[in-house]
C-alpha cells in the first residue's frame, strides 16, 4: 500500500520556489494570509503555462504567492485578483515589484468578490483561481465558470479541507459544499473535471466548448 505521506513530504522537498516567490510567502506567514503551498503553486503555474493564459482571475489575493505562481506560468498574461484585506493586497502589490511584474500586468480590486464578480465580462478569461471564503465556493465556481471562455478551467484551492471532504463523519455546511462541489463536476458534461491531492486538494474544471 503506498505512503501518500511519503509521497507529499518529497513532493514538498523537491519542489523549487522561486526566491520572490519564497520572500513573499514568508510576509504572508507573517500577515497570517495562509498562502498556498509550493507544490500547488508549482500545478498552477505549470496550467497557467499549459493554457497559454493571457487573462486571469484570482479569488482571493493573500499575499500575492498564488498570484505570483500563476504570472510565472504565464509570463505574458494580465492578473485580476480580489481581495478584502488591504493590508493583504498592499503586500502583494509589494511582492509583485519585488518580482519586476510590470504593474500593468495586474489588477487590484479591494472588495466582495461575491460583489465584483457579477460586474465582469463572461468568457474573457482563461483560467479563475478560487482561494477564499470557502462558505461561498458554491457561488464562486458559479460565477468562474461563467467568466472563463470556452475551453478555460477554474480552479479550486484547498478543496480537500485539511482531510475532512474523505472523512464521512463531517457533514458540516462548508465540507459538505466541497464534497457535493467534487460529486456534481465529475458528473457534468458541461466540464471535464479531476482532483489533485497537492496542497490540500485542487479542483480542476476545464470547460467544455460547444459542438455548435
Amino acid at each position: 500500500m503506498r505512503d501518500h505521506n511519503a509521497d507529499a513530504r518529497f513532493i514538498a522537498e523537491s519542489t523549487i520556489e522561486p526566491e520572490a516567490i519564497a520572500k513573499a510567502r514568508a510576509h504572508a506567514l507573517e500577515l497570517g494570509a495562509e498562502p498556498v503551498d509550493p507544490a500547488l503553486g508549482a500545478q498552477i503555474a505549470l496550467l497557467a503555462a499549459a493554457s497559454a493564459a493571457l487573462n486571469i482571475v484570482e479569488i482571493g489575493t493573500g499575499a500575492g504567492v498564488s498570484g505570483l505562481w500563476l504570472l510565472h506560468g504565464a509570463p505574458r498574461a494580465i492578473l485580476t485578483t480580489i481581495d478584502t484585506e488591504h493590508e493583504h493586497l498592499a503586500a502583494a502589490r509589494h511582492a509583485f515589484a519585488d518580482a519586476g511584474i510590470a504593474p500593468a500586468r495586474s489588477r487590484f480590486i479591494t472588495g466582495r468578490a461575491v460583489d465584483v464578480l457579477p460586474r465582469m465580462n463572461e468568457a474573457s478569461y482563461d483560467i479563475v483561481l478560487i482561494d477564499a471564503d470557502p462558505e461561498n465556493v458554491l457561488d464562486y465556481v458559479e460565477h468562474g465558470l461563467r467568466l472563463v471562455r470556452p475551453g478555460g478551467t477554474v480552479l479550486v484551492a484547498r478543496v480537500l479541507a485539511g482531510g475532512a471532504v474523505s472523512d464521512p463523519v463531517r457533514r458540516d455546511a462548508i465540507t459538505t459544499a466541497y464534497r457535493s462541489l467534487i460529486q456534481e463536476t465529475q458528473a457534468s458534461p458541461a466540464v471535464i473535471a479531476a482532483v489533485s491531492i497537492v496542497g490540500d486538494g485542487l479542483l480542476q474544471l476545464t470547460t467544455v466548448p460547444s459542438a455548435d
